[in-house]
């Protein structure tokens, strides 16, 4: 073919050839594209999602999604309910309204909530979209996003915060968190007129148990002392180590006759408590508690915490093992 011969004068079998050529090296590179773009997706370890608000249908989910769900991309494809089912039920109605939200707002950065696997795995997600519109023929409103797995993150969080509010010994509320909690009931009851009951338990004679039988035996007294307080007390009380030896206790929304109770229930729980010696000589303890309830001229916490202190050593005085109201 001359050098000076161009397409047009080419026989037409020639240019089909060409266009051919041609035609198959741009299928090859779409292919090789395809397949770079299915490895980057495969290797994200996040579910990149697409949903059309219009037809409530997911229109496309990433590889990632059986990885962190545990469950078929195929059928979520055929069915959004299948995404609503996975989400832990105490999460659902937030999961619905924050995606609701970012169709109004256009984005939505912040959305965590759990799901659970279907092997029965409970996860947390970061799922952040954010809205697509095509105007074309009619309105298409698609909603995209991306749906990272954070459990091991939240796992480190709550460890965290349980370090920071836990007695490490005893696994009681440790001073600071107990007072901020107990701080917050006494602002509730003074606002709504609620009862409040406030303890304070010392152990008796603890020194004489750790000269005697060594301090580690004088930790586990204490820790047996704060599994007696977690069995003795209701849900929504609140017990913790604030000293060495000594315990407080908050009672929201209780009376003074139910306080009483337990408080005589949690001193009978550190009677029956046996401890052995070294020697193998068997021996139980005692604690003295002073308990007091929320008056009309209670200007603040610190005022049920000196008459509770007061009344625990009143018990003290008294010869020990005993409850003392105030």
């Amino acid at each position: 073919m001359d050098s000076k011969t161009t397409l047009s004068e080419l026989p037409v079998p020639a240019e089909t050839l060409l266009a051919l050529m041609h035609a198959q090296g741009e299928v090859a590179r779409l292919s090789e594209r395809e397949r770079l773009f299915s490895a980057l997706l495969g290797s994200v370890n996040a579910v990149l999602w697409a949903f059309d608000w219009q037809t409530q249908r997911m229109i496309y989910v990433s590889p990632a999604y059986e990885r962190i769900f545990g469950r078929s991309a195929a059928l979520l494809l055929a069915d959004y309910g299948e995404w609503r089912n996975s989400i832990y039920p105490d999460d659902l109605e937030y999961a619905e309204q924050s995606l609701a939200e970012a169709v109004e707002k256009g984005a939505a950065e912040f959305r965590e909530y759990r799901i659970i696997r279907a092997d029965g795995q409970i996860r947390w997600l970061s799922d952040k979209c954010f809205i697509n519109r095509q105007i074309g023929s009619g309105e298409s409103l698609t909603i995209v996003g991306m749906a990272e797995d954070i459990t091991e993150k939240k796992q480190l969080e709550g460890e965290l915060q349980r370090l920071a509010t836990t007695d490490v010994l005893t696994k009681s509320s440790n001073r600071r968190h107990f007072f901020d909690c107990a701080q917050r009931e006494f602002e509730h009851a003074n606002r709504f007129g609620a009862p409040l009951a406030f303890l304070l338990l010392d152990i008796d004679d603890f020194k004489k148990i750790n000269d005697t039988h060594g301090h580690q035996m004088g930790d586990q007294v204490l820790q047996r002392i704060a599994q007696c307080g977690a069995t003795a007390l209701r849900r929504g009380d609140l017990f913790g180590r604030i000293g060495g030896e000594e315990f407080a206790a908050v009672f929201p929304g209780c009376d003074p006759a139910l306080a009483q109770q337990i408080a005589e229930r949690l001193q009978r729980e550190v009677q029956r408590l046996i401890f052995s010696s070294a020697e193998g000589e068997p021996f139980g303890v005692t604690v003295s508690q002073g308990l007091v309830s929320l008056r009309i001229e209670d200007a603040a916490l610190g005022d049920l915490f000196a008459r509770a202190d007061a009344a625990m050593y009143q018990a003290k005085r008294q010869g020990k093992n005993q409850i003392v109201l105030a």
